[in-house]
C-alpha cells in the first residue's frame, strides 16, 4: 500500500489532525524565516526534511492556482522523490481532507482539483525549460545537477507569471563556485536543516551509525550538517574552522579593530564588516556584521555602531574602489576613531595566505554565530566563487592586528 493510500484509509479525525500537524511540528528551517524573498535556498543534510519543506511550499502555492515547475535531477527522481515519495507532494497529510493532486504520467504533470498544474522537468534536459512559463518553481538536489547554474538560469527565465514569481531550491550542499554565487544573490533567504534536527522521524540507528562512522569528518559536515565545506586546494579547511571555535573569550582585549570591505556598487552587493580583537598575540573574531543592499550611508552606519559596541580603536577599510571617499563616508556616518585605508595590491589568495598560516598555528579564534564567515573563508580564492566580502574583511583585520603589528609598539628588525 502506498503512502497516499495509507493516508486515505485514516479516519476523518485522524486526517484533520495530520492536516493541521505541519503548522505546529515543522522544525526551524522548514519554513522561510521571512516573507521578503524571491529565492528560498534550503541546505540540508540527508534526512533533514528538505524534501518535505519543498513539497509543503508547493502545496501552499497550488492553493492559489497557476502553473508550478517541479525540476528534479532526473525524471525518475522527480517522480519518486518530489511527487510520490514519502515526503513528496502527493503524500502530504493535508490531502487526507481531499484535494490530492492527480499524476498524469503521459503529460508529466500534477493536476490539482482547483486547476493548478505542476509541470515536471528533468535537469538532464535543460532545453525542455525553454518555452513554458510559471508562477513558482521547486528545484530539488540542485547541487547534484550536471549543469546547475545554466539549468537554473533557464528555469528562472520561465518564472514570469503572477505578481511575485518565486523559486525554492532544496539541496545537500557541495563546495562549488555555483553554490557560493547563489548564496550571494540579492533576494535570497537561506534555511539550514542538519540531519539531527529531524532525528525523531528517522530510524533510531541511522544517525547514530553515520555519526560513529563519519562524525567529525568533512563528509559528515557536508552530508549530515548541510555545511558548505572547502573545495580542493583551499587555504582554509573545515578542520581549521573547528579548531578555531572557542566559546569563552577574554573580557578585555589589547586592541580591537573593525575591518570593512566596501561594496563596488551603491546597492545590491554585500559590505563585509568584521570586528576582531587582539589579546596575548592571538586574534579573536568578535562579530560578523556584514550587510547587503545598503547605501553607503547605510553600511557606514553599521560600521560606526560596531566601533562603539566593541570599543574599536581603528577602522581598517579597503580603499581600492572608493579611495578617500570611503574614509569620508565613514566619518560622515559618525566614525570618530582613526581610519586606515588599505589597498589590495595582490590577489585575494596571496593576501590570505599569511592569515591561513595563523589559523594553522591556532592563533585565531572564533565565537558562535560565524557560520557564514567560515563558509566564505573555505571558499576564498576559488575561481568564479564570487566576492568573499566577509572573508576579505576578516583578512584585513587579522593582518592589521597580528601581521602588520598595529599597536604592538616598537619592533626590532634583525638583519
Amino acid at each position: 500500500m502506498s503512502v497516499a493510500e495509507r493516508l486515505e484509509a485514516l479516519s476523518p479525525p485522524e486526517r484533520r489532525l495530520l492536516a493541521a500537524d505541519w503548522r505546529f511540528t515543522a522544525h526551524k528551517g522548514q519554513t522561510p524565516a521571512h516573507d521578503d524573498w524571491t529565492t528560498w535556498l534550503v541546505l540540508g543534510g540527508r534526512g533533514g526534511g528538505k524534501t518535505r519543506a519543498g513539497a509543503e511550499w508547493v502545496a501552499d502555492r497550488a492553493r492559489e492556482g497557476g502553473r508550478i515547475a517541479l525540476v528534479g535531477q532526473s525524471l525518475h527522481d522527480a517522480r519518486e522523490v518530489m511527487i510520490e515519495g514519502p515526503s513528496g507532494v502527493r503524500a502530504l497529510p493535508r490531502y487526507g481532507l481531499g484535494g490530492r493532486p492527480c499524476w498524469e504520467a503521459s503529460r508529466r504533470r500534477l493536476v490539482w482539483p482547483n486547476g493548478a498544474v505542476g509541470m515536471v522537468f528533468s535537469a538532464e534536459d535543460p532545453e525542455s525549460l525553454r518555452g513554458p512559463q510559471f508562477g513558482a518553481a521547486w528545484a530539488d538536489e540542485w547541487c547534484a545537477w550536471r549543469k546547475p547554474e545554466a539549468t537554473l538560469t533557464l528555469l528562472r527565465m520561465g518564472l514570469r507569471l503572477g505578481d511575485r514569481p518565486r523559486l525554492v531550491v532544496t539541496t545537500t550542499p557541495k563546495p562549488t563556485a555555483a553554490l557560493r554565487r547563489l548564496l550571494k544573490e540579492t533576494g535570497l533567504t537561506r534555511s539550514d536543516l542538519p540531519t539531527r534536527v529531524n532525528a525523531d522521524h528517522l530510524a533510531p540507528a541511522f544517525l547514530e551509525g553515520l555519526e560513529a562512522l563519519y562524525g567529525g569528518t568533512r563528509l559528515a559536515a557536508q552530508e549530515l550538517d548541510g555545511r558548505v565545506v572547502e573545495g580542493d586546494g583551499a587555504l582554509f579547511t573545515l578542520e581549521m574552522m573547528r579548531a578555531a571555535r572557542e566559546m569563552a573569550r577574554p573580557e578585555r582585549f589589547d586592541r580591537v579593530v573593525v575591518a570593512v570591505d566596501p561594496p563596488c556598487s551603491a546597492d545590491g552587493d554585500a559590505c563585509g564588516i568584521v570586528a576582531v580583537g587582539r589579546k596575548d598575540g592571538m586574534a579573536w573574531v568578535l562579530a560578523d556584521r556584514t550587510v547587503r543592499g545598503r547605501s553607503p550611508q547605510g553600511w557606514a552606519g553599521v560600521v560606526a555602531r560596531s566601533v562603539v559596541d566593541f570599543g574599536a580603536v581603528r577602522v581598517v577599510a579597503e580603499a581600492n574602489q572608493g579611495g578617500e571617499m570611503v574614509e569620508a563616508v565613514l566619518k560622515a556616518a559618525g566614525v570618530t576613531c582613526p581610519v586606515r585605508r588599505v589597498h589590495a595590491r595582490f590577489g585575494k589568495r596571496a593576501r590570505a595566505e599569511p592569515v591561513a598560516a595563523l589559523y594553522e598555528q591556532g592563533r585565531v579564534k572564533h565565537g558562535p554565530g560565524l557560520e557564514a564567515l567560515e563558509e566564505e573563508l573555505m571558499g576564498l580564492g576559488e575561481d568564479g566563487g564570487g566576492s568573499p566580502d566577509r572573508a576579505d574583511a576578516l583578512v584585513w583585520a587579522v593582518t592589521d592586528l597580528l601581521i602588520d603589528g598595529g599597536g604592538l609598539g616598537p619592533r626590532v628588525r634583525v638583519l
